[in-house]
């Protein structure tokens, strides 16, 4: 990634000092995200794939997060390493510490950007650091959903916190719904964006023998133990093929051994997208706390169908499960019972991953990144209007 080293003995110069080689009306724009970029997550994947973007529009995106940002392939400034804490039923690589903090304020005084956008505003990481900036407009986006999140416990200081949001937008109307119960307020819903150019092209041919691919974080959120109980219903030639990684992935492996289950560690981004083509069936049996699904979407763009729990941002983003098969949570023989329908009855599988299509058509990367390109534009003309009133 064409990381910039953060100089943290000053904090010049600033970027308004030097010439801008841009477009008149291009903007600068920080993504801060508060989650580290050296562990994959949905929330990374979409504040890469949105600086992705807004560079292809000639825009200068920069990210500011935690970990090691030269993994990444946009503009970057790493700002320190993260630690791992337990919230919302998951494990989240979080860097609360005060050099942190410091570091992402100067990455912020040496962008001399725009507009700040940060992911999950309100989250004990980096962004807190950037929401105390002063003079440039911010909008934050709420990916949380679910009952396990911290805002129970917090909410009369967060609620302060967001009123420092220039703009709020959500995933999802479960993320609304979280975030509007304890900060109040108003949001916009965007969808989550995928890169549509990634899945174009002739799709490489399907594994030789049934396969379903599970993709995601090993913690009990994701319901991976669910779907390796419901595996041992299917037929014997059905092969499972588990991708990533996390704190239940040695507990895991010891008790769901056989040929059937291939455990492939962490992947890369080419061979996720090689993987989700292939694969006959794409399964996330997730518990609880899923605000959207990026897993599915990445699978409709595929055109790969689903089989998923039926939690409210699965729901919402299958429409209703026309574009998925959706089981209750944490049932192991209704999911091999979908499984089983998704893998060997065609007709049903093909209907499904049409719709997927159809939606993850809408849903581009880069027509998100102009749904936000549109709402920077608006924070910063009102903050004009405000600072001239």
């Amino acid at each position: 990634g064409r990381t910039r080293p953060l100089d943290t003995g000053r904090l010049t110069p600033r970027a308004s000092d030097v010439p801008r080689d841009e477009l008149a009306d291009a903007l600068r724009i920080g993504l801060v995200c508060p989650y580290s970029m050296s562990a994959p997550g949905g929330v990374q994947d979409q504040v890469t794939g949105l600086a992705r973007s807004l560079t292809r529009m000639g825009h200068h995106a920069e990210v500011i997060a935690p970990g090691r940002c030269e993994s990444i392939d946009v503009t970057s400034v790493g700002v320190g390493r993260s630690r791992d804490y337990a919230t919302n039923g998951s494990i989240a690589p979080l860097a609360p510490q005060p050099s942190a903090a410091w570091r992402t304020m100067a990455a912020i005084h040496r962008g001399d950007f725009d507009v700040l956008h940060l992911h999950e505003p309100l989250a004990p990481s980096i962004t807190l650091a950037a929401l105390m900036t002063r003079g440039t407009p911010i909008v934050g986006t709420f990916h949380a959903a679910g009952d396990r999140t911290l805002y129970p416990y917090f909410a009369p200081p967060l609620r302060a916190l967001a009123q420092r949001l220039d703009a709020r937008v959500a995933v999802s109307d479960s993320a609304r719904a979280l975030a509007q119960q304890y900060l109040g307020g108003t949001y916009d819903v965007f969808f989550n964006g995928v890169d549509l150019a990634a899945y174009a092209g002739p799709p490489p041919p399907r594994t030789p023998t049934p396969s379903v691919l599970f993709l995601g974080r090993h913690d009990p959120r994701k319901g991976l133990d669910v779907l390796l109980r419901a595996s041992r219903r299917l037929p014997s030639d059905v092969i499972l093929f588990v991708a990533g990684e996390g704190p239940d992935t040695p507990e895991l492996r010891r008790t769901h051994t056989g040929s059937r289950v291939r455990w492939l560690g962490r992947i890369s981004e080419s061979e996720k997208v090689r993987r989700l083509r292939s694969a006959w069936v794409v399964c996330a049996p997730s518990l609880h706390g899923e605000s959207f699904g990026m897993v599915l979407l990445e699978a409709m763009a595929a055109g790969t169908p689903i089989v998923a729990s039926d939690l409210p941002g699965y729901r919402s983003l299958t429409e209703g499960g026309r574009a998925a098969f959706l089981v209750p949570a944490d049932d192991p023989e209704q999911l091999a019972a979908a499984l089983s329908t998704a893998l060997f009855n065609p007709v049903a599988a093909h209907e499904r991953a049409e719709r997927g299509a159809a939606i993850a058509a809408r849903m581009s990367i880069d027509a998100l990144a102009n749904r936000y390109v549109r709402l920077y534009r608006r924070v910063i003309r009102q903050r004009g209007v405000d600072a001239s009133s």
